[in-house]
């Protein structure tokens, strides 16, 4: 009995008078009292847990910064590739903060498991010697086999190789489908260059890729410059030294082991992307005045795309300028579009007499848009083209090509709110049915390309919604599809480091 309550009956058995302490209200008195101490108990709570939570990210933030130092003391001529590691690590902070063994994991992750650099020695039709450097940055292995293209790229160095495997392992995550990340290419200029000369190089690349590349090991495929002529010559070099006949490489032409739709996936891709970001902010697609970067085959379905949703594409651009159809980009432009790039191999200049053309390197982003879909190259949209957009009215930015947007870029697009599909989730579309490819080419079957459009659209629609999840699960925003992703992704990646252990 404790002494308050002995007091009081004490009190009130010896001098019979009523205090106004009945039974009843000492029931009262100590329902009351255990109020007041659950009440100075919950606000001392409250203090503990914002004290600990800056704690935490104080300590997040301090080992955070000891890895990036790591990194640039290791790296510190990679620019572009610590600027991307640091851009995907910010993004991470709620995550990190929620368990700190995920810095360990990311210490781990950023490190490339392998980086293959060799010689690429070939000739020219003036029988002319020519030596370029090629590429292959097998990233992660921790999901399933090495997954990612090849690009061709006078200005490619391996900052920015690394920078692309990094994304390209990030996207596989996303995808769900059991795939590594890598990428590959050289610093070779196809511009200007024959048809023979093209062969050429293909074959010379592949006579030195072909020993670290295999269908169970690393699985190479298109991407900027590299299509399926590229694929082609590349392919066959590879079954010459190999002998054998698999799914060494994505990307191939339908009648030899590849997949329908392949070629239409990552444009298709970003509008199925685009139009559930949408669908989730309430804003319809139809008739929104939508501007495009590249004119490559990303770039031209997703004008095909867009056309068929009742969207108004404005503008397609090659390295030398671009072309604005003020009402709108039609089939019958496109079908021409693609006629120059894909069979003539020829520049948008020529179409100057059918429609405006903005020469001397020119980028569509000062046309005023609704939506803009940069498909060319990475952190091709600078700090003044962002502001150009955010200017001229534009509510939303999907990427068609991988780290589209310069981190400067990313910042403004977060200061107006503007809607932001990072390029490892909106382009996605590419490397799904490259994982559905390697699928047909193992059981040596193919699927019926109804079946592909339908899983294409379920893989980009499940992209979507991981993204969004983790945007509400970690964020402070519900709409940052950017931090989504990026979580999503990486969350896979690290369990994946912990359930196989330290390797």
């Amino acid at each position: 009995m404790s002494k308050n309550k002995a007091f009081l009956i004490s009190l009130i058995a010896t001098s019979g008078v009523a205090i106004g302490f009945s039974a009843l209200s000492y029931q009262k008195y100590k329902k009351q009292k255990k109020i007041e101490s659950y009440q100075k108990k919950k606000k001392k709570n409250k203090t503990i847990p914002l004290r600990r939570t800056k704690f935490i990210r104080d300590l997040a933030t301090k080992r955070v910064n000891l890895v990036l130092s790591a990194l640039q003391k290791r790296d510190p001529d990679e620019t572009e590739y610590l600027q991307y590691v640091s851009v995907v690590t910010r993004s991470l902070t709620p995550l990190l903060m929620k368990d700190l063994k995920y810095v360990e994991a990311l210490e781990r992750l950023i490190e490339p498991e392998r980086v293959f650099t060799f010689r690429v020695a070939w000739v020219d039709d003036n029988d002319i010697k020519h030596i370029n450097r090629g590429y292959r940055v097998q990233f992660s292995s921790s999901i399933g086999p090495y997954k990612g293209g090849i690009r061709f790229d006078p200005k490619m160095n391996l900052s920015i190789m690394k920078s692309l495997a990094f994304e390209q392992t990030m996207k596989n995550s996303l995808t769900a489908l059991p795939m590594g990340g890598a990428m590959g290419g050289a610093d070779f200029d196809p511009k200007g260059k024959s048809d023979n000369e093209v062969k050429n190089f293909c074959h010379a690349f592949m006579s030195e890729l072909y020993k670290i590349v295999g269908p169970n090991c690393d699985i190479p495929g298109p991407d900027i410059n590299v299509g399926t002529r590229e694929i082609g010559y590349m392919y066959g070099m590879y079954r010459k030294l190999t002998s054998q006949t698999n799914g060494a490489l994505t990307g191939k032409r339908y009648n030899w082991g590849g997949s329908r739709v392949r070629t239409e996936a990552t444009g298709y891709g970003l509008v199925y992307f685009l139009e559930y970001m949408l669908h989730d902010n309430n804003i319809p697609l139809d008739g929104r005045r939508i501007t495009i970067s590249g004119s490559g085959p990303v770039a031209q379905f997703a004008v095909e795309k867009l056309i068929e949703r009742g969207a108004i594409p404005l503008t397609m651009s090659d390295s030398d300028g671009f072309i604005y159809a003020r009402n709108g980009i039609t089939l019958d432009l496109l079908k021409k579009i693609m006629y120059l790039k894909n069979v003539e191999r020829g520049r948008l200049e020529e179409l100057s007499q059918i429609v405006e053309y903005h020469g001397n390197k020119q980028r569509p982003w000062v046309v005023p848009c609704e939506i803009a879909l940069p498909c060319a190259y990475h952190n091709e949209i600078q700090r003044k083209d962002a502001l150009n957009l955010i200017q001229n009215g534009c509510i939303a930015v999907a990427e068609g090509s991988n780290i589209s947007s310069a981190p400067e870029a990313l910042k403004l697009f977060k200061q107006y709110n503007l809607l932001y599909a990072p390029g490892k989730a909106a382009n996605a579309g590419g490397v799904a049915i490259s994982g559905l490819e390697m699928s047909q080419n193992s059981i040596k079957l193919k699927m019926d390309p109804q079946d592909i459009k339908m899983g294409l659209k379920g893989i980009i629609y499940n992209i979507f919604e991981a993204c969004r999840t983790a945007a509400q699960q970690f964020g402070d925003n519900d709409f940052d599809y950017s931090s989504g992703a990026n979580i999503a992704a990486f969350l896979k990646l690290a369990n994946c480091l912990f359930d196989e252990g330290i390797i």
